[in-house]
């Protein structure tokens, strides 16, 4: 069974979910994606990860590095986890581009823009320190203005 809860954030409410043990989505309201890898059947129920993870977002909206990271599983394909990965180890206040990241895992920039797209955990797993060459922001499935005030609250702009 898997378990949503709802935070308020700066940048407007946020929907989580738990599959009990780890943190399995973590989106925008009404971004692109929204919900997209949660069960037919799921509870609004608070776990001790979901609580962590609040506390995590709680540092982090403060414009703080929370320094560590709730139980994460994100579902998706090996390629997708691959990448994920790879977006972990973004620090907090950097970017990367597309390009950068393809060589890294190696595949093609475009491959990699599909998979960060369909992060299913916002935030946690950085998807929004990628950048276009050239430092432009693009693809953000919350929106480019969230991203852009991710990036600031960072330091990263």
């Amino acid at each position: 069974m898997d378990y949503i809860s709802h935070y308020t954030s700066p940048l407007g409410p946020i929907t989580l979910s738990s599959d009990g043990e780890a943190l399995t989505g973590l989106w925008f309201d009404g971004q692109k994606y929204f919900g997209a890898t949660l069960p037919e059947h799921w509870a609004e129920k608070d776990c001790p990860v979901l609580q962590e993870t609040f506390c995590w977002l709680d540092l982090y909206f403060q414009g703080r590095d929370p320094g560590f990271t709730p139980p994460l599983a994100p579902r998706g394909s090996e390629y997708r986890q691959k990448v994920w990965k790879a977006l972990l180890e973004i620090p907090y206040g950097q970017t990367v581009t597309y390009a950068r990241l393809a060589r890294l895992i190696p595949t093609s920039p475009r491959a990699v823009a599909g998979a960060v797209g369909h992060n299913p955990i916002s935030l946690l797993i950085p998807c929004h320190r990628v950048i276009g060459t050239g430092g432009a922001l693009t693809g953000y499935a919350g929106g480019l203005d969230k991203k852009r005030a991710l990036l600031r609250l960072e330091g990263a702009l």
